[in-house]
């Protein structure tokens, strides 16, 4: 699975631990998830994409291998 978040991080200014304080995690977890070591639960992503005021389909993306 492929996700936007740096992207979605960099067009709000925020760094790993703003996002991670925002849906209540680790600074390590948003790296995990950022580089795809990690799949966020249905919450934590649904809290993702509240916080970018997005949707889950905007940040997280299927690939052909998943």
């Amino acid at each position: 699975m492929k996700n936007t978040i740096k992207v979605e991080r960099a067009k709000k200014d925020w760094t790993q631990a703003d996002l991670a304080e925002k849906i209540g995690v680790s600074r390590q977890t948003v790296n995990s998830i950022e580089t795809g070591k990690f799949i966020p639960s249905t919450l934590l992503a649904l809290k993702m994409a509240n916080v970018f005021g997005t949707s889950v389909e905007a940040i997280f993306q299927l690939e052909s291998t998943d």
